[in-house]
C-alpha cells in the first residue's frame, strides 16, 4: 500500500472531517459500519465517478476496506440506505470552513437527467431542462467552498446572498451585478465589517443619489472584482471531476449527491493546496525570491 498514492491521501483527509459526526446514530446499532465509514464511502463514490454497484466491486480489489477499518465489504444496498437515511445537514458539517480574506459567490446549475434537450423537446416530455441551483461563497485564495445554497432552478440569485454570507470571516466579497443592491452592500459593509466589491449595475436614479451602491460605485476596485471568476473555475472543476448531471431522482437525494461532490472537491483542493505549500517549502532559498 503506497502511503503517497492521492486516493489515501483523499481517504485521510475525508477520516479527518467525519469526526465531527457521531459514529452511530443509535446505541442499538448493529455496529458492523460506522457512519464515518459510510460517508467516505459516499465521498469516494463521488471522487471515482461510479455507481454504488460498481464502489463496491472496486472495493472487493483493493486495500481501502483495510485502510478505513471494515470487518466486511458492505453490500451496495447498504449505502443505498444509508444515503437516502442520512439529512442533507449532517453533510453540511463536512464544509466547515468560514474564515477567507476575499470571498467570491455566484451560482450554476446541475442536469438532473441524462437526456438530451434535443430529444426531450422531440418527445415532448418537458418544455425546459429541469435542474438544480447551486450558489456557493468560495475562499477565491485557496479556491475552496465555504458554504452552499441548493434549491430547484430556476431561482434568483439575490435569495441566496445572506445565506450565502451568513457566520463567514471575510475582508473582501466580491460578486457579479446579479447581487447588487442597497441591502447586500449595506449587509457586507456594517455586517460583516468588509468591503463590497459587488459589481454596481450603475443606475442609481433621483433616489440613489446618495445611496450605499454610489459610494461603493465611486470607490469600486476593479482588480478584486476580477478575482471574482476564480468561483466560475470552481464550477467547472466540479463538473469535469464530478460529472455535471446528478442520477439521484428524488431532490433530497440530489441535494446530498451535489454537497458529496462539494465536500470530495474541497477534499482534493485542499490537498492540492498543501502538497504545493511544500513544494515550495522544500526549494533553495536563491530560488524561493522569484516566487
Amino acid at each position: 500500500m503506497d502511503k503517497n498514492s492521492k486516493y489515501l491521501k483523499f481517504i485521510d483527509k475525508a477520516s479527518e472531517l467525519v469526526k465531527s459526526i457521531p459514529r452511530y446514530f443509535s446505541k442499538y446499532s448493529n455496529k458492523i459500519f460506522c457512519n464515518h465509514q459510510k460517508i467516505i464511502l459516499l465521498v469516494l463514490k463521488q471522487k471515482l465517478r461510479t455507481t454504488y454497484r460498481d464502489l463496491i466491486e472496486i472495493l472487493k480489489i483493493s486495500d481501502i476496506p483495510l485502510y478505513i477499518g471494515l470487518k466486511r465489504i458492505p453490500h451496495h444496498t447498504t449505502l443505498v440506505k444509508f444515503a437516502k437515511k442520512i439529512k442533507p445537514k449532517l453533510l453540511d458539517i463536512l464544509l466547515p470552513y468560514r474564515k477567507a480574506k476575499i470571498t467570491g459567490l455566484d451560482g450554476t446549475g446541475f442536469e438532473v437527467e441524462n437526456k438530451s434537450m434535443h430529444y426531450q423537446m422531440r418527445t415532448e416530455r418537458a418544455t425546459y431542462r429541469r435542474y438544480i441551483k447551486l450558489g456557493v461563497s468560495a475562499d477565491l485564495d485557496k479556491q475552496i467552498i465555504l458554504k452552499q445554497t441548493i434549491n430547484k432552478g430556476p431561482r434568483n440569485d439575490q435569495k441566496d446572498f445572506m445565506p450565502l454570507l451568513k457566520d463567514i470571516k471575510t475582508d473582501c466579497v466580491c460578486a457579479d451585478k446579479g447581487y447588487d443592491s442597497n441591502e447586500h452592500h449595506r449587509f457586507v459593509i456594517q455586517d460583516l465589517k468588509a468591503k463590497s466589491c459587488i459589481k454596481v449595475k450603475e443606475k442609481f436614479g433621483k433616489a440613489g443619489r446618495s445611496t450605499i451602491r454610489k459610494k461603493v460605485f465611486k470607490t469600486f476596485d476593479e482588480s478584486t472584482y476580477h478575482q471574482r471568476s476564480k468561483v466560475e473555475s470552481i464550477f467547472s472543476s466540479i463538473k469535469r471531476k464530478y460529472c455535471s448531471c446528478l442520477k439521484a431522482r428524488t431532490f433530497s437525494s440530489q441535494k446530498k449527491e451535489v454537497l458529496c461532490k462539494l465536500i470530495a472537491y474541497n477534499i482534493d483542493r485542499l490537498i492540492n493546496f498543501y502538497l504545493s505549500l511544500l513544494r515550495i517549502s522544500a526549494q533553495p532559498i536563491y530560488l524561493k525570491a522569484y516566487i
